[in-house]
This record gives structure tokens, C-alpha cells and sequence, in this order.
């Protein structure tokens, strides 16, 4: 018994769409795949600067699931209004998505809206193939404005690509590397030091390490990343950022963020001098 199925046939005209789909990039990998978020496809075009009054930080995790989202939020809700997180990645790698707790809806730069507090987070609205197809950042609206970027790409891949959010993060104010009290963790901060070492200096990189606190990190843990996590650790520019099993179960959502978390970040607006907010709010 044959199993095979009739299939009707395909007429001209149909064939003459199915090409100019294919030419403009319109094309489906399955019955499904039109249901998904389309990707932008192109590089965004134009650079980008702060503006004059605009403070930068850049918070980079140096491994997946770091806490990288976590902590550029915890920094604007420490931080004095005004100020807004970007952030810098795909819309299908969005730590942000839940946290906002009032939506503002899709700006007609394609960033998404949304606000916790008193800061304003932006987030793409489209799938991303590379770190050059972020669009550029809304102009701030505010003469004087505290922007976060937080970004959601390896720093090695960061720095090789040539676009807005390389030069933004080489020109920022302050730079954060977030990662993990681990070995992997530890070592995979070295090489970012490493790799940041070329663009700034010292004492404008911090490093926040989540885990337990450093007097009881298990022995020869600072030791795994090197010289350059030794300076970072003896240099006293390193924040230790409390676990919280709630948050880590759950993530990012419209929940308060843990105190503590928004206390350790506040450490991390010291050194540039930064306002901060002392609401209870979060």
C-alpha cells in the first residue's frame, strides 16, 4: 500500500510570489515559523553619542546568567532619577521583558518602553542576528540623564564588532563585569579584564560578583582569575552581590528587587559620585 500523497499543483503566479519572498527575505523555515518575532536582518546604520549632560555605565556579564540585567536594574532603581536602562541584546535573550510595572508601548525606533519606578527601560523589539543590528538609542530627554547600557553580548564578540554599542561602551563613564563567584566565573572575568585593559583605565572597571560573600569563598577562588582579578580584588573595586533563591528561581518580574541587591549596587554609582535614591521603593 502506497503511503505517498497527492499534492496540487502550483501555479505561476504562486511561484512568481514565492520568488520575490525569497529576494525580499520573506521566507519561512516551516508551517510555524510565521508566528515568531521577524529579525531586523541589517545593521543599524549611524553612530551614536551621549549627550552632554549624559552619564554612561556599561554592565557586561562575563557569562550567561550572571545577573547582568539584574544588576543594570538594581543600579537604576539605587540611582537619582532621572535614568533608563537599554537593553542591548535580542528580544528573544530579554532578561528585562517582565520587569517593567507600567508598559509605554513600541517607540517608532523600534525600542520597547516600559517603566519601574522612576527609570525607564528600553528593550529591543526584534530578533537580532549580531550586536551591529541594535538600533541606535532614543535621544535622552533629559539634560542631565544617568543611562545604563546593559549589554547582552560576549565582550570579545562586543569589541570585534564595529558598531554603535562597541564605541559607546569603549567611551563609557564606567564599566561593570558581572560574574559569578565560581572558577568558570572567575576566569571567564579575567579575560574581560583583560580585554577591557586596551580601552580604559583601572579604576573606571568594577567588578560585581555574585555568590556568597568573599570571606567565605572557597580557598584559591580569587587565585582562578589571575593577575587581573587579584588587582580588581586588591584594589577594592570589586561589589559583592548577594544570591537570592527567589529571584534566581524566578527572575526579573514585577516583584520588589531584593534590598540588599539594590544596596550593593548603589556601591557601584560611588566612584563616578552619582545621586542616589533613598526611597524604599523598588
Amino acid at each position: 500500500m502506497s503511503t505517498q500523497t497527492s499534492s496540487r499543483p502550483v501555479g505561476v503566479d504562486e511561484l512568481k510570489r514565492a520568488w520575490d519572498a525569497v529576494n525580499a527575505g520573506e521566507f519561512r523555515a516551516g508551517a510555524a515559523a510565521d508566528k515568531g518575532p521577524r529579525g531586523r536582518g541589517t545593521a543599524a546604520a549611524g553612530d551614536w553619542s551621549p549627550a552632554a549632560g549624559e552619564h554612561t555605565i556599561a554592565v557586561i556579564g562575563c557569562a550567561g546568567s550572571a545577573g547582568a540585567s539584574t544588576i543594570a536594574l538594581a543600579a537604576g532603581l539605587a540611582a537619582a532619577a532621572p535614568v533608563r536602562v537599554i537593553e542591548c541584546c535580542s528580544v528573544t535573550a530579554s532578561g528585562l521583558a517582565a520587569a517593567s510595572t507600567a508598559e509605554l508601548g513600541l517607540h517608532p525606533t523600534d525600542w520597547r518602553q516600559g517603566k519601574r519606578d522612576h527609570v525607564l527601560l528600553e528593550r529591543a523589539s526584534e530578533v537580532l542576528a549580531g550586536v551591529d543590528e541594535i538600533p541606535l538609542p532614543i535621544d535622552a530627554e533629559n539634560e542631565t540623564q544617568l543611562t545604563i547600557l546593559d549589554v547582552g553580548w560576549e565582550a570579545g564578540q562586543l569589541l570585534a564588532t564595529d558598531c554603535w554599542l562597541a564605541e559607546a561602551v569603549r567611551t563609557a563613564d564606567q564599566v561593570v563585569l558581572v560574574t559569578t563567584a565560581t572558577v568558570p566565573g572567575m576566569r571567564r572575568a579575567s579575560v574581560a579584564l583583560e580585554l577591557l585593559a586596551n580601552h580604559w583605565q583601572p579604576e573606571q572597571i568594577a567588578l560585581a560578583v555574585r555568590g556568597p560573600r568573599r570571606k567565605k569563598w572557597p580557598r584559591g577562588l580569587e587565585h582562578a582569575g589571575g593577575s587581573a582579578v587579584r588587582r580588581a580584588l586588591v584594589a577594592d573595586r570589586c561589589v559583592e552581590i548577594p544570591e537570592d533563591r527567589e529571584l534566581a528561581v524566578n527572575g526579573l518580574d514585577s516583584r520588589p528587587v531584593p534590598a540588599p541587591l539594590i544596596s550593593a549596587a548603589r556601591q557601584l554609582l560611588e566612584p563616578a559620585h552619582l545621586p542616589t535614591d533613598t526611597s524604599e521603593s523598588a
